[in-house]
């Protein structure tokens, strides 16, 4: 995808700080950070959405998830959320699929809130 911003990121026409990488995902900083160490977890190959996302996938997800928590643990975080925006009428803007990893601290006064 020629103009997609994440795509170029991989294939490194921009360059971006990578706190972790494996065949299938590239995290780097987000951004526009909503909390202190906002990560974003990104899928190496275009996929528009989470929807499009091949099962076989999960298995990278969840070792960039839990790698990207362990140095995070280690910067002094105590935990996370997990954030992933499917189309734009949920808040996707780029339209490559990607996870909102969100560092947490005890008290830092960020509050989840989900619609009920």
């Amino acid at each position: 995808m020629e103009d997609c911003i994440f795509c170029k990121i991989v294939h490194g026409k921009i360059p971006v700080n990578k706190i972790y990488e494996n065949d299938n995902f590239i995290a780097f900083p987000d951004a526009a950070p909503q909390t202190e160490g906002h990560t974003l977890i990104v899928t190496k190959k275009h996929f528009v959405n989470s929807m499009d996302l091949p099962g076989s996938l999960g298995y990278g997800f969840l070792d960039a998830v839990k790698s990207i928590a362990e140095i995070k643990i280690k910067e002094g975080f105590d935990g996370f959320n997990i954030v992933q925006n499917n189309f734009s009428s949920a808040g996707q803007v780029v339209m490559h699929c990607h996870f909102h990893f969100l560092p947490r601290k005890n008290g830092d006064g960020k509050h989840l809130r989900l619609v009920k």
